[in-house]
């Protein structure tokens, strides 16, 4: 079994959401053959609490606008780790420490990986522009 084609589209845009508010070290998850409950795992990084916030606010408009409301959202209190739930995709933006430290990507690595189609902010990152890229988790 593969995550499917509404997930795979529900994760795109909610990643185009999170990279247009300065989301960091985007990735995509199909955990569709490891758990029941969702098909992808959505991990997006923000360097400080408010850019959290931003980008879970950005996700969750986006997905409004094609009748996609989380039925579960989690963390939003402090913004260091907002989980929302979108039942066949789960979204997690976390500050760069909490990504650090739980390494969802380690925990996931059996997963494949799915292609998100976004910019590449190479050029902006090499220019010096404040949000862009951001560090790179291995899996």
């Amino acid at each position: 079994m593969t995550a499917t084609e509404e997930a795979m589209n529900t994760a795109q845009l909610a990643a185009e959401a999170a990279d247009a508010k300065q989301g960091r070290s985007i990735v995509a998850f199909d955990v569709s053959e490891h758990l029941a409950i969702t098909d992808i795992f959505l991990v997006v990084s923000a360097s400080n609490e408010r850019a959290v916030g931003a980008i879970v606010d950005a996700i969750e408009e986006k997905l409004l606008t094609v009748g996609l409301k989380p039925v579960r959202r989690e963390g939003d209190r402090e913004n260091r780790w907002v989980l929302l739930d979108y039942l066949d995709v789960v979204v997690h933006v976390q500050h760069d420490e909490e990504r650090e430290i739980y390494s969802l990507e380690r925990l996931w690595r059996d997963a494949p990986a799915i292609a998100l189609n976004l910019p590449d902010h190479s050029a902006d990152d090499a220019a010096g522009e404040a949000g862009a890229g951001g560090p790179e988790y291995t899996v």
